[in-house]
């Protein structure tokens, strides 16, 4: 019975959760007592009474995509008229601006435009290295390595040496989305299985980039698909630790946008409760990735998608970390989410009033200096527009 399942995980030698029993829970638990067993898992591998925050900002360098995700309002096909490559000095002036506030890291992902070879990403690398030595560049997907490597005729790995070599700190874990091939090649057939995204992710490790899993839910899939992937995700940070890898320093999920996609048109006619995820289901999903996950460190709370009343609610069920300003964002906001980035005293505010101390961080989750920021703190500049499609390949 669930009951005797979810008390075995109380204490500092629960026992290592099974699919089967993470998908009993997921199932049958009681929410509340599940949140509970969760939050004291927290503490027990996040020590202290704090809550982690980055200054950090979302660069979207390109909307050209030939992958085509059904989930997707952000990308442009090649040749459409609303395609864009921003130029160097474009997304420098968006780093200047993260410097500006004291921001520590930059989130860089595009599509997989067929139209860029590798020394345009190398050379706009070690560009940005220069003209931002504070700058943490964690840049790209490992489907945008897939298409660099296509694009190039080398081997994904030797793209990312290639990179890191440049001056790349590390490759985020976006494009996992469902690591379940059933589901996954329903919604991005073009994206291909879910070894591709985990081998990328891998041989990132293996060459000490920075990496992170991500996990979105919410296209119809079962309980048992969710904690799947959350397995698959297990079984590569135990291979990692196992090498003495860092590994994926956290897991962050959020539940896919369905205003403004072909994947929400295509299922306008279907029972709206079978998609989507709302603040229950996905607190339930951040508690059990808290119990599931005992090898990686830290369950980031979702903001962007959930809302911030949301995400505070996570913090007392699993999750230790509130996430970024992201100051700037472009995909999730094309289908439908509308608060794209955030105040560094909201973040602060959100993780006070839940009791906690809320601390700077680093994308390697080193803790940072952090100033009492005042609620008459401005604005972030508003971004300038993107630009129309620019040639920047040489």
């Amino acid at each position: 019975m669930w009951q005797d399942v979810l008390e075995s995980q109380r204490g500092p030698e629960s026992p290592r959760l099974s699919v089967e029993d993470a998908t009993l829970l997921y199932v049958e638990a009681d929410f509340n007592l599940l949140r509970s067993v969760a939050a004291e898992r927290r503490r027990t591998i996040n020590p202290g009474n704090h809550v982690t925050y980055m200054i950090d900002r979302n660069v979207n360098y390109t909307n050209v995509c030939t992958i085509n995700c059904q989930f997707c309002s952000f990308y442009r096909p090649p040749g459409h008229e609303e395609t864009y490559t921003q130029t160097y000095e474009q997304i420098s002036a968006r780093f200047a601006e993260l410097e500006a506030v004291d921001g520590v890291r930059v989130l860089m992902q595009g599509g997989v435009n067929p139209d860029l070879p590798l020394k345009w990403y190398t050379d706009l690398i070690r560009f940005l290295r220069d003209a931002h030595p504070t700058i943490a560049l964690d840049c790209f997907s490992p489907i945008e390595i897939e298409g660099i490597a296509d694009v190039c005729g080398l081997t994904t790995l030797e793209v990312l040496a290639e990179l890191k070599d440049a001056g790349m700190h590390g490759l985020p874990g976006g494009g996992a989305e469902m690591l379940v091939d059933d589901v996954r090649l329903d919604i991005s057939p073009k994206k291909g299985s879910a070894d591709n995204w985990l081998r990328v992710m891998q041989e990132a490790q293996s060459l000490d980039l920075t990496t992170s899993a991500t996990n979105v839910i919410g296209f119809g899939e079962s309980a048992l698909h969710r904690v799947k992937h959350m397995n698959r995700v297990r079984e590569l940070q135990d291979l990692a630790m196992k090498k003495g890898w860092t590994g994926f320093t956290s897991f962050i999920a959020w539940p896919v946008q369905l205003e403004m996609n072909v994947f929400g048109m295509r299922n306008q006619g279907r029972n709206r409760s079978e998609l989507g995820c709302g603040p229950t289901e996905y607190l339930r999903h951040v508690a059990i990735s808290r119990l599931f996950f005992d090898n990686i460190p830290h369950i980031q709370g979702s903001w962007p998608t959930m809302g911030l009343d949301v995400a505070q609610m996570a913090l007392f069920g699993g999750a230790d970390d509130i996430g970024s300003t992201m100051m700037e964002e472009n995909v999730v906001s094309a289908s439908g989410t509308e608060k794209t980035c955030a105040l560094e005293v909201e973040l602060q505010e959100t993780v006070r009033r839940a009791g906690f101390v809320a601390l700077r961080r680093d994308s390697d989750y080193n803790l940072l200096e952090t100033p009492d920021v005042g609620p008459d703190v401005q604005a972030f500049p508003s971004p300038p527009p993107l630009q129309p499609a620019t040639n920047t390949a040489p």
